[in-house]
């Protein structure tokens, strides 16, 4: 399929519409570069989240003594995240991408201040949930930014490079402050001047209610499911009927009351569209359970320490990066977006399966290689989905595309970290009765469910056979995770 090149269209302040995308030709390279890299540099700060703060969970974990803080830490931010994606881009049509990128910028500065300030698990949980917030707010407004500065066909090619923050992103300190600058003088656009009541009695403010409030439902039922509570529990039951029951208000909403719906239902309208959704789905399940559970492999089986477990992981990461821009670049010069997709597609399939064959001792042919390959397919894949969409709902509706796609995607990567952290504890059970035979129960008992997370350098303290044991135990746990991550693959089957 190719791709037309949209007319520009006039800019409106009407609080409704969407802003025009702009004819690039009228900006020489020096100004698309400024733009570039203010908006880079907003990536850049929520791309930090997959890249470093995954690899430092462990740690992070051990120092507050909180067995549940691995998968909490993950959780709190994804909750956040996931629940306010589709009101970003609704809010932004509003008042406009510019000062809604400062406001994501200046919560994510918040939250990390919280972070690196706090000295109990709940302060930390806390500011991840700001930062959680703050990079929903950027991820979103950039790419809708994208889409208002350039065409439908060039936008592949600057989407590609927003990937290389990825790999800058996994060895470079925060730069938050320097973001929130950039943003501030160089990034222009037309901004409505939306009065604030107006704006308030255009907010879509109970389908927002009900979709955040049917995400964290279901999250917490997922969370909750086999660990805290057993799965036939009335509180997991109760939290996913009444997720259930909220969503379809939520769908009654947008089809019959909300005058401008946070996702409009046209969206879902043809099954090119709901294909792309489906490809994002589990783009994002398995991007986020490898990025979430290598370094988990890295640490707890192979005995790496944070730092190198980042460097194990590079191979991944600039695998993605490099294959995200290449894919970019050939979606600017041909206008074809499928034939990555499938690729990708393929490349994605054979890489996660290939993940189930990694060994407890360091094989770094299957290690760097099988990182390449699933990189290399997830890569092909960030750009192609939302460009589909784009295609197919025009540009009238591309910023509600844009946030809905992202929403799609950030609830695939929190429920991907939260059932692969259930499934990981739940077998981590069963490997309860080998770890007391070898340990002991009161030293077994630092290593079963969740509390192996908490006490990761405490593996390498045990006596050969012991660390033996243990290693044994979070592989085989780990293995499963891998077959639940593939199991997303399943609806291209």
């Amino acid at each position: 399929m190719v791709m037309a090149k949209e007319p520009a269209q006039p800019s409106t302040m009407a609080s409704s519409q969407p802003q025009a995308t702009t004819d690039t030709s009228s900006r020489s390279f020096l100004q698309i570069s400024i733009v570039m890299s203010c908006l880079c540099a907003g990536t850049f700060v929520a791309a930090l989240d997959a890249t470093i703060v995954t690899t430092s969970l462990p740690s992070i974990a051990g120092h507050f003594h909180s067995a549940s803080g691995y998968t909490w830490i993950g959780s709190a931010y994804i909750l956040a995240n996931t629940a306010s994606v589709p009101s970003w881009g609704k809010l932004s049509d509003i008042w406009g991408r510019k000062p809604l990128l400062l406001c994501g910028n200046a919560i994510f500065f918040a939250g990390s201040l919280i972070c690196s300030v706090a000295n109990t698990m709940a302060l930390f949980l806390f500011g991840r949930v700001m930062q959680g917030l703050g990079a929903a707010a950027l991820m979103t407004l950039v790419n809708i930014c994208v889409c208002d500065l350039f065409s439908l066909r060039d936008r592949g090619l600057y989407f590609g490079l927003l990937s290389v923050d990825w790999a800058l992103a996994s060895g470079i300190v925060p730069i938050t402050g320097l973001a929130f600058l950039l943003l501030w003088l160089a990034l222009e656009l037309d901004n409505p001047h939306t009065p604030i009541w107006d704006g308030l009695k255009a907010v879509d403010w109970i389908g927002s209610l009900f979709v955040i409030g049917s995400s964290i439902m279901l999250l917490l039922a997922l969370d909750f499911g086999g660990v805290t509570h057993p799965w036939d529990s009335a509180t997991v039951i109760c939290l996913i009927v009444f997720s259930i029951v909220v969503l379809s208000l939520f769908v009654l909403n947008e089809w019959k009351l909300a005058k401008y719906p946070v996702i409009p239902l046209i969206l879902f309208q043809h099954r090119s569209g709901i294909a792309a959704f489906v490809v994002c789905f589990c783009h994002g399940f398995i991007f986020m359970g490898e990025a979430y559970y290598l370094p988990l492999y890295f640490q707890a089986v192979l005995g790496a320490t944070p730092i190198m477990s980042g460097v194990y992981l590079l191979a991944f990461v600039i695998a993605c990066t490099f294959s995200g821009a290449f894919t970019g670049l050939f979606i600017q010069k041909t206008g074809q977006y499928i034939p990555p997709m499938w690729l990708g597609l393929g490349l994605l399939t054979l890489g996660a399966g290939l993940l189930i064959n990694l060994e407890a001792t360091a094989n770094w042919g299957k290690i760097i290689g099988f990182q390449i390959i699933s990189g290399l397919g997830i890569g092909m894949n960030f750009e192609g989905p939302l460009l589909a969409l784009q295609a197919i709902v025009g540009v009238k509706n591309t910023a509600t595309a844009t946030a809905t796609i992202g929403f799609v995607r950030t609830m695939s990567t929190a429920i991907s970290v939260v059932i692969g952290g259930v499934v990981f504890q739940n077998q981590m059970v069963k490997e309860g009765p080998n770890l007391v035979q070898s340990l002991g129960s009161e030293l077994a008992s630092r290593f079963g469910g969740a509390n192996v997370t908490a006490n990761i350098q405490l593996i390498g303290t045990l006596p050969a056979d012991q660390r033996e044991v243990v290693r044994q135990a979070v592989f085989g746990s780990l293995r499963t995770t891998w077959i639940m991550v593939c199991s997303s693959l399943l609806p291209h089957g």
